[in-house]
């Protein structure tokens, strides 16, 4: 069983994870050993609360494509298990993400002083530019 929180968690068969070869350097042995792992979770089909399940959807996360599942390549470290501990964790944690709420965007706008400030640079930047244009005599 793989815990997000206290009241939260997945399943084993709910996640896949596959041994695939790493990519990158390694010698002679690189060609050898499957040490990297492919995870692959199916969010729809997943035990997780609704309200989670549609959060995680609509993050905007490389990892989680079109169809509703999340795939994670973890080849940080040499040791197979170490890969699976890792996309274990970077999965708990993009979850975990997705339990929060997001806060409300209260609309504001700008202070009388701020658009002030505003107009008087442009104003300034308008002034240096008209400094630099070419000197034109009237004689």
């Amino acid at each position: 069983m793989i815990f997000i929180t206290d009241t939260i968690h997945l399943e084993e068969q709910e996640v896949q994870i596959r041994q695939i070869h790493a990519s990158g350097p390694g010698g002679q042995h690189v060609n050898k050993v499957a040490s990297a792992v492919h995870l692959r979770f199916d969010v729809s089909a997943s035990s997780l609360p609704d309200r989670v399940k549609n959060r995680l959807l609509s993050m905007h996360d490389a990892r989680v494509s079109a169809d509703g599942i999340v795939v994670i390549k973890a080849q940080r470290h040499k040791s197979l298990e170490k890969n699976r501990e890792d996309a274990l964790q970077r999965l708990q944690l993009l979850i975990s993400k997705a339990l929060v709420k997001p806060r409300k965007r209260v609309p504001t706008r700008p202070s009388r002083a701020a658009r002030e400030r505003r107009l008087e640079v442009k104003q300034q930047q308008s002034r240096r530019k008209i400094q630099r244009r070419k000197v034109t005599s009237f004689d």
